[in-house]
């Protein structure tokens, strides 16, 4: 799919959500609008939904937008398809038999599928085919509201904290969970990666150089092959995606909360491989070892000479493992298996300036781990995030922003993914034979904002610089090579114009300077 926007005047970011009828295939956003017009294109490859693509489909492009006297920013899309003729691969794998959407399902009313936590419970109850060999689940959730800047919300027990300063802050804490439940029962977790939106924190952060997933969220792969047992015994069978955070004793302690504030977009999809037809999967579904999170909390609040709340700091951590092992017995035999994920979180948050200063030194790491027969997959990631910002208002009513960002995105894939690696484009050329991939991007900006009481206008002027690189991996799952680079990108941009731009391809460096 090609995604080409035009669009000047003012305006917010906005969301946009492409589906085939009932099943998510892709969310984006928009950039915002300078006076004097912007242009952006984004490329989405959609061969993972292939099954979908070989059935009559009602296509739902929703990119909703306001325009009135204030907001003059009208978008002006042009969204193609272009297919190609040839074997179709996405990783080590051809693209899954059939895909299950795990959604409202008003696609046939050209209306998007997507369930609002916690609005509205995000259960969905399907029934599998019997002979399913691979089952993968995956889900895609975006912060609305005051979850948008979940990562910077305060423990729940501080949300009142400077309410005669800045009023009331978001809370449950700046940590989140998707659980992803198979009747009930926990079958993986997602912690979701801070997207940074082209209108988040200070606009000018992100131009022309947007926040990391802005324009294309990325999904977590749960495999539940190790349900299969279950799953294809002929009988339908819920899948339900719950967010949850932290609620705390004010002090030193915390535990799972049961909702979160509102609202999250959320739709989930499975993704399946089938045996022949007339075959029946079956086996035995192991013990899921699961449990609760380990959280150590802490929260500490000081005051000025008069007894008004001036600071709030507060450190969080948080770490949880989940593994389950089943014997699955398919069209090919028997074998085990396994799916397990590890994951650790840590923030360092203090809320200074009564209310009107926000700092979150921020990470999340995970790895995850698939096994099957004839099937192997492995990931480990990390999302580094530094954040400081700040938040005036003079007398008259007129605001100034000002923050630094510093966040990451470092991402290994091994083995069948379900999602392209990014290594098809390099296979031709150079080896046919990577088995996994590696990316790591980082980008540091600064900026500030100005707006009148009025909202006559806006000025601001931002800083930034980011650093990608791609590589890929060769030798088997367990001893991967030394990565080989493969694609390099170091760009830096000042007051909206592109300063400098140096590119690497392969083993050829191509470079461009401005």
């Amino acid at each position: 799919m090609n995604f080409t926007v035009l669009v000047k005047g003012r305006q917010y970011d906005r969301t946009g959500v492409m589906y085939l009828g009932d099943t998510e295939v892709w969310r984006t956003s928009t950039a915002e609008p300078t006076p004097y017009g912007i242009r952006w294109v984004w490329l989405k490859d959609m061969t993972p939904f292939l099954s979908l693509w070989k059935e009559r489909q009602i296509i739902i492009f929703d990119l909703e937008n306001v325009v009135n006297d204030v907001y003059t920013g009208i978008l002006n899309t042009t969204l193609t398809a272009t297919f190609f003729k040839g074997p179709a691969q996405v990783g080590r794998q051809a693209p899954a038999d059939r895909i299950i959407p795990i959604t409202e399902r008003t696609g046939s009313a050209g209306e998007p599928s997507q369930f609002t936590f916690p609005e509205q419970n995000a259960t969905s109850t399907v029934s599998f085919p019997r002979n399913v060999n691979r089952a993968v689940f995956s889900v895609d959730v975006k912060g609305q509201g005051d979850e948008e800047f979940w990562w910077s919300n305060v423990p729940q027990s501080a949300v009142h904290t400077f309410e005669d300063e800045y009023g009331t802050y978001s809370g449950y804490s700046p940590w989140r969970e998707v659980q992803i439940l198979i009747d009930g029962q926990l079958a993986g977790v997602s912690w979701p990666f801070p997207v940074i939106y082209t209108g988040g924190v200070v606009p000018h952060l992100h131009r022309p150089i947007v926040g990391i997933q802005a324009f294309d969220l990325r999904e977590q792969e749960i495999d539940i092959t190790p349900w299969l047992p279950l799953l294809c015994d002929g009988n339908k069978h819920s899948f339900t995606i719950k967010i949850v955070g932290l609620v705390d004793d004010g002090t030193s302690s915390a535990t799972l909360s049961s909702t979160t504030e509102s609202s999250w977009y959320v739709t989930g999809k499975i993704f399946l491989w089938l045996d022949d037809e007339g075959s029946i999967t079956s086996g035995i579904v192991g013990n899921a070892s699961a449990g609760y999170p380990t959280i150590k909390f802490s929260q500490s609040i000081t005051q000025n000479s008069s007894g008004g709340n001036e600071t709030l700091d507060y450190n969080i951590a948080v770490s949880r493992s989940f593994s389950i092992n089943s014997i699955v017995v398919t069209q090919y035999g028997q074998g085990i298996a396994k799916w397990s994920q590890s994951l650790s979180y840590s923030n360092i948050g203090r809320i200074y300036a009564k209310g009107y200063g926000n700092l979150n030194t921020f990470d999340i790491t995970g790895s995850a781990e698939a096994i099957a027969p004839g099937i192997t997959y492995s990931t480990s990631y990390s999302y580094p995030l530094f954040c400081n910002n700040t938040a005036t208002y003079a007398p008259e009513g007129n605001l100034t922003l000002w923050a630094v960002l510093d966040q990451g995105l470092n991402l290994e894939v091994m083995g069948d993914a379900v999602f392209p690696t990014g290594l098809a484009a390099f296979a031709t050329d150079y080896s046919p034979e990577y088995q996994g991939s590696v990316l790591n991007t980082w980008r540091n900006s600064t900026a500030n904002y100005y707006r009148p009481a009025d909202n006559s206008y806006s000025t601001g002027v931002g800083k930034t610089r980011q650093v990608f690189s791609f590589s890929g991996l060769v030798g088997d799952d367990a001893v991967p090579s030394a990565p080989t680079l493969l694609y390099y990108r170091d760009v830096s941009a000042y007051n909206d114009t592109i300063t400098d731009d140096l590119v690497e391809v392969a083993e050829g460096p191509v470079c461009y300077s401005k």
